[in-house]
């Protein structure tokens, strides 16, 4: 379509194949409405299939943190997710809508009662039309974008929990307990040399993550922990336990370096001191491993004097 001015009368001449002085109405078949992918139906295919895998890494994400979570594989699908359904969404942007080039003719710019209603027609019966010729894949769309959305509020619906309160306080130790490894045997005096180290659990309860400690012999004779009152009983025959648990972030306290008679985590490269009730000497644990009390029975096993006098593992909102 042109427009120019006709020089001898002084009017408007507009030509085209819409109404004169109007603008001409789009057609499904003209040039610039078509999609840039030369094979439409195997562009749609593909972004289908990266919906589709994009959808999957939601619903995957939503079902794992629903049951307790995993962090890596937390991040692995919701990666997934995101990744492929914004290269789904950038894909059909680009080989699948019009492609144009889009030129606003030029006209009068006061419109006509006649293209008001050409207008209005365009929007209600072309505006959709996109969508309406690539259905399956509004829907692929609408689905992901419904469940991304669910998933999304899990971490604000499983936050609305009752506080932990009392439950962070105790652990399976009590007076009494019996040292025991992962397998369930019952840890003897004589069962560790001067400077080993084993993960032990109070009897009945092994592989607990809570009262995971730390079993240690720096030594051979009985070790008395002076800048501690109170705690020269603890350490017989050269045996210490302390909790497994940073009180940092929670991770497991499990090198042991017997030269500079240290507890190393791993993690985040807090040290804590053995031999001055596993105080912390670098990193950023802000508080002592908590020590449990041992004793030896009559036949050389090792028990606990009593559990643990305070919380193990990281600080939370409700302790002092």
């Amino acid at each position: 379509m042109t427009d120019h001015t006709d020089v001898t009368s002084g009017t408007d001449v507009v030509s085209g194949n819409g109404a004169p002085g109007g603008v001409p109405l789009a057609k499904f078949d003209d040039p610039h409405l078509q999609p840039y992918a030369k094979n439409a139906r195997r562009a749609e295919m593909l972004i289908a299939a990266l919906l589709l895998l994009g959808l999957a890494g939601f619903c995957a994400y939503g079902g794992l943190y629903w049951v307790g979570g995993q962090t890596q594989w937390e991040g692995v699908f919701g990666g997934v997710g995101f990744f492929a359904f914004g290269f789904g969404l950038s894909a059909w942007g680009k080989y699948l809508l019009p492609q144009g080039p889009f030129v606003e003719e030029r006209h009068s710019l006061a419109s006509t009662e006649t293209e008001v209603e050409a207008m209005a027609s365009a929007i209600e019966d072309r505006g959709k039309m996109v969508f309406y010729r690539r259905g399956f894949l509004g829907t692929i769309l609408g689905a992901g974008a419904g469940v991304m959305g669910i998933v999304l509020a899990f971490p604000l619906l499983r936050s609305l929990g009752p506080p932990p309160r009392k439950t962070f306080d105790t652990t399976d130790w009590r007076a009494g307990s019996y040292l025991v490894d992962l397998d369930g045997n019952r840890i003897h005096k004589a069962d560790l040399e001067v400077g080993g180290s084993l993960t032990v659990f109070p009897e009945g309860f092994a592989g607990s993550s809570a009262s995971q400690t730390m079993l240690i012999r720096p030594g051979p004779t009985d070790v008395d922990i002076v800048t501690l009152p109170g705690r020269e009983t603890w350490g017989p025959r050269g045996y210490l336990a302390y909790s497994k648990l940073c009180t940092h972030a929670g991770c497991p306290v499990g090198l042991y370096e017997e030269a500079l008679q240290k507890l190393l985590c791993p993690c985040h490269q807090s040290l804590f001191n053995i031999l001055t009730g596993a105080n912390p000497v670098f990193g950023p644990a802000p508080r002592p491993l908590p020590q449990l009390p041992l004793m030896i029975d009559s036949a050389g096993f090792l028990v606990a004097q009593a559990g643990y006098d305070q919380p193990v593992g990281p600080g939370f909102w409700e302790r002092s």
